[in-house]
């Protein structure tokens, strides 16, 4: 969106001086930079996925892409550019699953009794140490860096093998779980 500067010359509202001046440590030209941001990432991730409640992490964590990228963008006029394809990359994480509930927070002060629904359900969980035995330590190592959130390239540098084996790894890991846990 263009702005009328007074001169009536049309503003971005990510110019290159603005940028410029973030790239070489102005912290209050950086803010400006993500605060202006925040709005149209928060618009590109309610128009793809709705009003849902993960929408204020899926823009903090392209906020922080954009931040900690920052420095390398050549191109200053293409700021918008570079912070929306930080957003397609939050955006493929959460449909790959990447978003799902990790961990319940637990507090031992918190006296609490179990329902019948949730004793039934507590005993249809899968046991994690089980599923992981069942797989080679090269295929748990390397689902291990996929949570970590590295990415296959990465991982094939750092396990000294190919992206695509780490992908087949990850594939055959899951099929081999599923079959053991669903038969």
């Amino acid at each position: 969106m263009r702005q009328k500067s007074l001169a009536g010359m049309p503003q971005n509202r990510f110019d290159a001086l603005l940028v410029q001046r973030a790239q070489q440590g102005d912290a209050r030209a950086r803010d400006q930079l993500l605060r202006r941001l925040q709005a149209v990432l928060r618009s590109f991730f309610v128009k793809r996925i709705g009003r849902a409640p993960v929408i204020d992490d899926l823009v903090q964590n392209t906020l922080l892409r954009v931040h900690n990228g920052l420095e390398v963008l050549k191109d200053p006029e293409r700021l918008k550019a570079f912070a929306m394809k930080a957003a397609l990359f939050e955006l493929q994480d959460y449909y790959r699953g990447r978003y799902s509930p990790k961990e319940v927070l637990y507090d031992p002060h918190a006296v609490t009794t179990a329902s019948p629904a949730q004793s039934a359900w507590a005993g249809s969980q899968v046991d994690l140490e089980r599923a992981f035995a069942l797989l080679t330590p090269h295929a748990r190592r390397i689902l291990e860096l996929r949570e970590y959130g590295y990415r296959y390239k990465d991982i094939a540098q750092m396990l000294s093998t190919t992206e695509s084996a780490a992908k087949m790894q990850v594939k055959r890991a899951f099929e081999k779980m599923r079959r053991a846990f669903c038969t």
